[in-house]
């Protein structure tokens, strides 16, 4: 079946596996199509039918746990906390992280379960074409996929902020070598993203650790100035700040709820690893590996870093909303300089330097394959979702990154920080409607399972407390996207400009598909009829991984 070309091919009835016991029940049929090169069985032999697109299996299980650090380690945890423990105070902040980690979980077992059942093309947007209504498939890759080809611009444009800490160098020249480099990595064999996202995340986890450590020596009384902070923050100036000047218990939950949108910020991009479900070597182990050990980690390190850095900085610190946006606003480094360590920050700023251009590139490579998504959904023009010899969707990865020089509009007024601060907003709000969506399709696809009499018992990954996770994941991303513009309505704050960049989202969202529901007449799948089998992947001829057999190589497999 590894071949190109218009051939038959037969989507015969599944055979009894773990994945798919319940195949009896489905008619036999033949399809004409064409046969692509991934195909494991004929289930996912033919172009376009289950989502099943032209791009290559390349990657393996580490690539795919670190895209997932990679995507949840970014710009906003190492520098939007500061803004957000400003609002929130240190306890704010810590719940908000809580909560929003928590949120987040419930997103990840709920598209774990789908993205290895079905590890079709670009993931998200098919899950909503399938499970629920075509129409929420375009939408959701029109909002997931435009947001993030724009964020390529905005985290290219943060880089050069980042690079000025250093030295006075043209912007332009630092976003035209970030440019050059995103795009040599997307359009090329997809094996190297994954290595590329190995090195990056991998300094950006180390990193991360490092701040940790550091904060400890720092709170415990280890820095230069042996100042014992412990939790000496947390009783002056307290645990919440009064939002704006508003005194007592509203206050304070109005500080708490704040930060929920800068956390978002951090947290979004986790969920990245399943887009890569088509392209990964063996789905059935990657996928649930990566959404297990990735979440728990990535919950870790935020829960710790946001109780940290409400130990070692004081709320009403000045620099925290310095509005630099390279590391001289970082909490991490605010702490560091006013404990007299030296050299650290510049560290930082580098780790902070990696952190923008990984996430860039990351940003291209999912827009791309939420193009190809739309694509194979017969959504968009079916030259994107032709692949090079390397299994690249090369016009998609183009038209994805035909946003990042939008990256040189920050050279005019107002400068790459106010580029990076517009589209935080934009950005955030997208992607809780992605989780909200995400969530939407597994509770259709529950109701799916029911109506056919699908054990979900017997699918290669079945996630947890579900559905009731998946409601608490779709309730919770919508109740954030229809509140994260509340300052704005308080009484002195309304501003036209801060109204539209937290709501515009919102109607990206929802334009794309009523115009796709009413040009195209798109109907409400309904649980009985949804295919359940088509798309599914065959492990019988994956070869094994070699499992490791040094405690070394063990502790390394389970850590990652």
């Amino acid at each position: 079946m590894s071949i190109y070309g218009n051939t038959t091919a037969a989507i015969q009835q599944p055979a009894l596996s773990s994945s798919s016991q319940e195949g009896k029940n489905i008619n036999i049929k033949e399809t004409e199509g064409e046969v692509v090169q991934s195909a494991s069985g004929t289930l996912d032999a033919v172009y376009g039918v289950g989502g099943v697109g032209r791009t290559h299996r390349r990657l393996n299980a580490r690539h795919v746990t670190f895209i997932g650090f990679g995507g949840g380690i970014g710009t906003g945890l190492f520098i939007g906390t500061g803004a957000a423990l400003a609002k929130a105070g240190p306890l704010g902040l810590l719940l908000a992280f809580i909560i929003v980690g928590g949120i987040l979980w419930c997103v990840m077992e709920s598209i774990g379960e789908l993205a290895t059942l079905f590890p079709t093309a670009g993931s998200f947007p098919h899950f909503a074409t399938r499970l629920v209504d075509p129409a929420l498939g375009f939408t959701l890759a029109i909002s997931y996929g435009y947001c993030y080809t724009i964020a390529i611009a905005s985290e290219v444009s943060a880089a050069a902020v980042i690079v000025s800490y250093w030295t006075d160098i043209t912007p332009a020249l630092v976003i035209s070598i970030g440019l050059a480099a995103i795009f040599f990595i997307n359009i090329m064999n997809v094996r190297f993203y994954g290595e590329a996202e190995v090195i990056t995340a991998s300094i950006k986890v180390i990193c991360f650790v490092g701040l940790i450590i550091v904060s400890l020596v720092i709170t415990l009384g280890g820095a230069p100035n042996h100042d014992r902070i412990g939790f000496r923050y947390w009783n002056n100036p307290g645990p919440f700040t009064d939002y704006n000047g508003i005194k007592g218990s509203t206050g304070h939950f109005l500080a708490f709820f704040s930060a929920f949108i800068n956390a978002s910020f951090s947290f979004i991009g986790v969920e990245t690893v399943v887009v890569a479900a088509a392209e990964t070597v063996n789905p059935h182990k990657s996928i649930p590996k990566a959404v297990k050990r990735v979440t728990y980690r990535i919950l870790f390190f935020y829960v710790l870093g946001a109780l940290l850095i409400g130990m070692i900085i004081p709320s009403n610190d000045s620099s925290l909303v310095s509005g630099s946006g390279n590391a001289n606003s970082s909490p991490f480094v605010i702490a560091i300089k006013n404990s007299g360590i030296k050299v650290l920050p510049s560290i930082v700023n580098a780790c902070i330097l990696t952190s923008a251009w990984s996430a860039g590139n990351s940003y291209c490579y999912i827009g791309a394959r939420m193009i190809v998504a739309m694509a194979v959904d017969h959504q968009a023009p079916q030259f994107f979702a032709k692949v090079n010899r390397w299994g690249v969707p090369y016009f998609a990865v183009l038209a994805s990154f035909a946003f990042g020089p939008l990256a040189y509009l920050s050279l005019g007024s107002g400068g790459a920080s106010q580029a990076f601060t517009w589209l935080l907003n934009l950005s955030t709000v997208a992607g809780l409607l992605a989780w909200m969506t995400l969530c939407i399709c597994f509770i259709r696809f529950n109701s799916a399972c029911k109506a056919q009499n699908i054990n979900r018992d017997h699918l290669p990954f079945k996630g947890r407390l579900q559905p009731y996770s998946a409601w608490v994941g779709a309730i919770g991303s919508g109740i954030i996207v229809l509140f994260s513009g509340f300052s704005v309505f308080l009484k002195g704050n309304w501003s036209a400009a801060n109204f539209v960049a937290s709501y515009i989202g919102i109607a990206i969202y929802i334009v794309p598909f009523v115009l796709w529901k009413l040009l195209k007449k798109t109907k409400f799948v309904k649980a009985r009829d949804t295919d359940m089998f088509s798309g599914r992947f065959d492990p019988s001829f994956v070869p094994e991984e070699v499992r490791p057999h040094t405690w070394w190589g063990k502790f390394l497999d389970w850590l990652f």
